[in-house]
């Protein structure tokens, strides 16, 4: 076991390298962290999602993208790679290469046991610091369950939650539906 210090790297190294790379990962504060494969019920709510969401925007002024956008969260330095991005308008970037979304109108995770704590907590509160964020989804995979966050216009944030499969999450940033039973199209559970 090595007692190194990892080496920091700065936001310009880990964009060349990430550009490069066959893998993603995410940056913070100068570390570089791998960022674990998804399992197929993972996949395929992502794509459930997109697939409802991405219909009802298909003549609106937003579009919708899973997994391989990278997401700069200017104010903390923050990059990552949200499962589901809607963005508002055309997006604004970090660069020319437009491949470093800096705007998300609504971001959504699928949660998975090695994630949860993290996506609920320290990247959310990353998160909250963007100005364009309205909207915050995160999604059980082992169980029907959506915690919704939407941004109050006094800057707090209000969450509601639902575990039954009838109930519709109602994206009112992006004004559409979200049926549960979209979300978990297909989607065997375990007993």
């Amino acid at each position: 076991m090595s007692t190194q210090p990892k080496p920091r790297i700065s936001p310009e190294q880990y964009l060349a390298l990430e550009r490069q790379a066959d893998h993603k990962s995410e940056y913070f504060d100068g570390g570089v962290f791998p960022m674990p494969g998804a399992t197929k019920r993972h996949n395929m709510i992502v794509s459930n999602i997109v697939i409802s969401v991405g219909a009802q925007l298909k003549d609106r002024p937003y579009w919708i993208c899973s997994n391989d956008l990278r997401l700069r969260v200017s104010p903390t330095g923050l990059y990552t790679y949200p499962d589901v991005i809607v963005v508002a308008g055309d997006g604004l970037f970090a660069d020319d290469q437009k491949d470093t979304l800096l705007n998300p109108a609504l971001i959504v995770e699928v949660l998975s046991e090695s994630t949860r704590d993290y996506d609920r907590g320290e990247k959310f509160a990353q998160y909250r610091t963007l100005a364009s964020l309205a909207e915050y989804l995160l999604v059980a995979q082992e169980k029907p369950h959506v915690e919704h966050y939407v941004r109050q216009a006094d800057g707090s944030w209000l969450l509601r939650e639902t575990s039954r499969v009838q109930d519709t999450i109602h994206l009112s940033v992006i004004q559409c539906r979200l049926p549960l039973a979209e979300i978990y199209q297909k989607i065997e559970f375990d007993s």
